[in-house]
């Protein structure tokens, strides 16, 4: 097996493991902040909110200094680092004996975190141009999947285990990746450039600035679309239904159908990106998402909901991996992770942004209107797209198979005069 492939194996497992581990408390939070001693429903719901918002936020800080690390001493390095020392907070959460202890461990998970930013860095300079699109689409399944099903993972291990375990076995496996990523992945880093440059210096040195703003925002938008139905879901769900017994488990299924659609599409929409271009299966799939969100707004029960959540799964499979490829196709390889980092802690802000957005669009319109809203924040990011890199980009590649084409029928010129 070659080795970006034995690579992209070992980080996929470590990213999925690891956004489990950032998402799998939202279910359990309010529980586990009871179990700490606090009764008022409004002080738990309020705290749930600081210990869930609160590591999306301080990852978003810390992605581009984890990336800026990356480019500068390895990104195998970063990985063990992020793994290990995320094995052993979640743990501690279990142990935390009051929600001070918990909110500060969280806070500190947000500081540690960093192994998506590494993974993706280390698979997209190791892949060769013709599998790029397949391995960075394969790769976005474990952190859409992760996040996704982390809540349901999580109620699923309070259930049946019991509120400490979640953070114990999540532990466990986190302790797992870090050993399978010490043995397994393999790395042959030259740093390039041993000037420490500020971010003034590294803005001026990336090439095309305009589509770099671009694709961070789109990716913005991608898991703020995703993430906007997370605080209502089972609230959504219980109007949807007369049977009150499985409520919670019906909306963990509605929640992560489509990450399980992403793990199943991700991979082949990145080896189409691959073939037609990553960039019109980004427009592509930003204008089906944005129609697949306004029916979610009219379903009758809670398994159209599932159909459309998982429809929805396959349409956001195929942004992902485009995003990332089109930052590998136009940043320099020596700035390749500090530009990753940028654009996955516009993510983590999608996550936070979302799930406020959800819950506030909730409280003042009422849930239907979170569909509208996010379908048509999906649309006029299709516009945006559309007007400032689909043009752009298609000029670039028909250029470079024009003078494919004339460099070929000279080539073939000068060996039928002999040349």
């Amino acid at each position: 097996m070659p080795i970006w492939k034995r690579n992209l194996l070992v980080c996929w497992f470590g990213m999925f493991v690891t956004s489990v581990g950032m998402s799998q408390i939202a279910p359990v939070l309010p529980l586990y902040i009871k179990h700490l001693g606090i009764d008022n429903s409004a002080s738990i719901a309020q705290l749930s909110g600081l210990a869930f918002g609160v590591t999306y936020i301080i990852s978003a800080l810390f992605s581009p200094l984890w990336g800026l690390a990356a480019d500068r001493v390895g990104r195998k390095p970063m990985l063990l680092r992020a793994s290990l020392g995320m094995a052993v907070v979640i743990c501690s959460m279990g142990l935390a004996q009051n929600v001070y202890e918990l909110v500060g461990l969280r806070l500190l998970q947000g500081i540690i975190t960093g192994y998506s930013t590494a993974c993706t860095t280390l698979i997209a300079t190791q892949t060769e141009k013709e599998h790029a699109g397949w391995a960075l689409g394969t790769l976005s399944t474990a952190s859409i999947a992760g996040g996704l099903l982390g809540p349901i993972i999580g109620g699923g291990i309070e259930e049946s285990l019991g509120l400490q375990n979640v953070f114990f076995l999540t532990g466990a496996l986190l302790l797992i990746v870090f050993l399978t990523t010490m043995f397994f992945v393999k790395e042959s880093f030259t740093r390039q450039g041993k000037e420490m440059l500020q971010m003034r210096d590294i803005w001026q040195r990336i090439p095309d600035k305009s589509l770099t703003v671009v694709l961070s925002v789109t990716y913005f938008i991608i898991t703020l679309a995703l993430y906007s139905i997370e605080p209502v879901v089972t609230i959504y769900v219980t109007q949807l239904t007369t049977d009150m017994t499985h409520v919670a488990l019906l909306a963990g299924m509605a929640f992560s159908a489509s990450g399980l659609a992403s793990i199943i599409a991700a991979p082949r929409l990145g080896k189409l990106s691959d073939k037609i271009g990553a960039q019109k299966v980004m427009l592509i799939a930003l204008v089906v998402a944005g129609v697949i969100f306004l029916p979610q707004a009219f379903v009758q029960n809670p398994w159209q909901l599932m159909g459309l959540r998982f429809l929805l799964g396959l349409a956001v499979a195929g942004l992902n991996p485009s995003v990332n490829v089109l930052i590998k196709k136009i940043t320099p390889s020596a700035l390749t992770g500090r530009v990753f980092g940028f654009t996955i802690s516009a993510g983590y802000l999608g996550v936070f942004g979302g799930s406020v957005l959800g819950g506030q669009v909730a409280a003042w319109w009422g849930i239907r209107y979170i569909f509208f809203i996010t379908s048509a924040l999906l649309l006029l990011n299709a516009v945006w797209v559309y007007a400032t890199m689909f043009r752009k980009l298609n000029r670039q590649e028909e250029a470079i198979s024009q003078n494919e084409r004339s460099e070929g029928i000279t080539a073939c010129n000068r060996s039928n005069r002999g040349d």
